[in-house]
């Protein structure tokens, strides 16, 4: 048997958390007749309206066919529209509807709430070392995932020459 591995166990514990708290994201957003994911939409636009899909499914890390299907559910139960872009003739860009309008302020109370159970037992100097922590790690994750990207790029371009 292996000794234990703090470094180890922080990785399983950050997805073992991670996939908890979606699963109680989903259960909750239900009270509303949608999924985590279709308020992750809402959520992304009601911060920035007007983005392209590309752009929000970027934002979202989701394949653009997921995106679709999610963006379609949400045209058809009245809560996004999609409008034409005035510089790109082939684009659409993403809005709310008067109706989200009230889902939103529904959903931000719902967010609170789960957040508060989440959350139950830490004070927020402890919520805000735990963010700087964190986004410290996504920073150094995103460095080395970008620069083996760049490499991976640069040895395909080595080889095709």
């Amino acid at each position: 048997m292996r000794p234990r591995n703090p470094r180890r166990e922080f990785a399983f514990l950050i997805n073992d958390v991670a996939r908890l708290l979606r699963t109680y994201a989903d259960q909750q957003a239900r009270q509303f007749g949608m999924t985590r994911a279709q308020w992750a939409v809402l959520a992304r636009l009601e911060q920035g309206e007007g983005l392209k899909q590309s752009e929000l499914a970027e934002l979202l890390d989701l394949q653009p066919i997921t995106l679709t299907r999610l963006v379609d559910r949400l045209c058809t139960n009245g809560l996004i529209e999609r409008r034409a872009d005035p510089s790109d003739r082939r684009a659409k860009r993403l809005y709310l509807t008067a109706a989200a309008r009230p889902l939103m302020d529904r959903l931000a109370e719902l967010g609170g709430n789960l957040m508060a159970t989440v959350l139950d037992g830490f004070d927020l100097p402890a919520v805000e070392r735990t963010i700087a922590e964190l986004s410290h790690v996504r920073e150094n994750l995103r460095s080395v995932t970008s620069r083996k990207s760049s490499e991976k790029t640069a040895e395909k371009a080595a080889a095709a020459a």
